[in-house]
């Protein structure tokens, strides 16, 4: 199996938020083909996009996979499932989301996955914990690192670490 190093965001805000994410944590760890290499610390964070809804808990796993992206995918929507997601109006409130963020470098959309996020360079709640896990990882289009993109990201909500950590 060819290991490829790939980057997943995990959030939630509705209720058992943190368990929630330790749930989806101990999920991701149990697909065969995936290694997870370490867990971001959890942060307490704004809602973007429809904000009156509750805060959101996010973190963010780097892992090591021979999974393409739309399988990958497929595995994570699998566990969105599983716990219990609905799919609501956009950027509403979530039990659980996962996505991939960066996926070694590719840079691609296709039907079942962009990658990296098209979002990603936009978003706080997952550029800080991306760069505690590698601030140096480079973005694939922009070319800028994840603690450039994240220092200069114009989106303003609070991003707050927590106390809470991941027990996958």
């Amino acid at each position: 199996m060819s290991d490829y190093r790939v980057f997943i965001g995990l959030g939630s805000n509705v209720g058992d938020r943190a368990g929630m994410l330790n749930r989806a944590a101990r999920e991701i760890a149990k697909i065969g083909a995936v290694k997870i290499v370490q867990w971001s610390p959890v942060y307490e964070t704004d809602p973007v996009g429809k904000t009156d809804q509750p805060r959101f808990l996010n973190a963010a796993c780097e892992l090591q996979t021979g999974l393409a992206p739309p399988d990958l995918m497929r595995e994570l929507i699998s566990i969105e499932e599983r716990l219990g997601r609905t799919r609501g109006e956009r950027w509403g409130p979530r039990e659980i989301d996962l996505d991939i963020l960066v996926y070694d470098g590719l840079a691609q959309a296709g039907p079942a996955v962009t990658v990296p996020h098209p979002e990603l360079e936009h978003r706080r709640f997952v550029l800080v914990p991306l760069r505690e896990l590698d601030p140096d990882l480079v973005h694939p289009v922009s070319g800028m690192t994840m603690a450039e993109l994240a220092d200069g990201c114009s989106e303003q909500g609070r991003v707050q670490r927590t106390s809470y950590h991941i027990k996958a």
